[in-house]
């Protein structure tokens, strides 16, 4: 019926054929395979036709479905490469291979091709922060290019491959894999499964945490600003300890002008330390306080049976200039008598270290 196999003078019952530019000749010639097979034209482009020992009405038949796929090879092909690649062949085969040869190149260059293939099939791994699909794609990319040129690369290559390509964060899934699976059986789409599974409980849980450490940022800014869990803890209480410190700071407790005075410092976001009576920040964050309780950790260690040393080797009689550093590379602390050396010098700390010379 003419009006059901045509439609504005184009068959829709002949399949769609895809156009080569001259460029990915790899993914053009693959998805030329189909429409072949489909017509059953493939052995004619791929093996061609012998027209010695078959009755005449078989040749008429064959070289009637030739004409057919070279007529598909040439509505696949633009202009230019038509012009300058097939327009001189009379058979499907001979065009196919023109085009082949040009742009896939000769046995010897397919050759190379698959060594470098195989080379990159073996170094590829998994970057940090690739998803599994991107991955599995970027991998499946060479495994199908390598087929392609004649490689039988096996599903369990291919798994195999993939376990043990993969970033630290899947450890324990590819453990789990390896120990529960047979691998001689698993397919690489259920692998791909599996790990896309391991991969989603994982952005869960980084979400999770990101969610949680975010609450706790957004909490501990409301405490340091002033909120109004920290106004109870800032030393606004009559607590015993924070009262105390009130106390040794001028009176604070009872002093109500004084009480008022640091309510209006609190509305101005200007906290006052009960530990060292500056205006800027609070007990906790007291860097004075800080430094006593080092202070106060070092003497009681000093009360213990073992003594600090500091060893040094020296290997001169000369006595050493003040512009001498002793340094102790296991401890943070060292020695000068140079006090202009120093641009800041806090004098408050002072520490006993026990010095042992030795001279070889």
């Amino acid at each position: 019926m003419a009006s059901s196999s045509m439609s504005n003078g184009v068959n829709i019952s002949q399949p769609t054929i895809p156009i080569f530019n001259g460029s990915n000749y790899d993914v053009w010639s693959t998805k030329m395979k189909s429409p072949f097979i489909s017509q059953d034209l493939w052995d004619l482009v791929e093996k061609g036709y012998n027209d010695e020992g078959v009755t005449a009405d078989a040749l008429k038949d064959m070289r009637k479905k030739d004409a057919k796929a070279l007529f598909f090879i040439q509505q696949g092909v633009d202009d230019a490469v038509f012009s300058s690649r097939i327009s001189a062949a009379t058979k499907a085969k001979e065009a196919w291979d023109a085009l082949m040869n040009g742009y896939q190149g000769t046995t010897k260059v397919l050759t190379v091709k698959l060594q470098t293939l195989r080379r990159k099939f073996e170094s590829f791994k998994m970057k940090d922060g690739e998803s599994i699909d991107d991955y599995s794609n970027n991998l499946m990319g060479i495994v199908n290019q390598m087929r392609k040129y004649g490689e039988n690369i096996v599903d369990q290559k291919v798994v195999e491959k993939l376990l043990r390509s993969l970033t630290q964060k899947y450890d324990s899934a590819v453990s789990a894999i390896e120990e529960s699976r047979d691998l001689t059986v698993l397919t690489i789409d259920e692998l791909l499964g599996s790990l896309q599974s391991h991969e989603d409980r994982y952005k869960s849980y980084e979400e999770s945490s990101l969610e949680k450490a975010f609450q706790n940022k957004l909490r501990f800014s409301n405490d340091h600003e002033g909120g109004s869990s920290n106004t109870n803890r800032g030393g606004y209480s009559s607590r015993g300890k924070r009262g105390g410190r009130g106390a040794r700071g001028g009176g604070h407790s009872g002093d109500k002008n004084q009480q008022s005075q640091g309510e209006g410092e609190t509305q101005n976001r200007k906290f006052k330390c009960y530990y060292c009576d500056k205006i800027g920040h609070i007990e906790r964050y007291c860097r004075i306080k800080e430094r006593d309780e080092k202070q106060a950790n070092f003497v009681e260690e000093k009360d213990k049976d073992e003594p600090e040393c500091l060893f040094l080797a020296c290997f001169t009689t000369n006595v050493c200039s003040s512009d001498v550093w002793y340094m102790d590379s296991g401890c943070s602390s060292h020695m000068t008598a140079n006090l202009e050396a120093f641009i800041t010098l806090d004098r408050s700390v002072r520490t006993s270290v026990k010095t042992v010379m030795y001279n070889p």
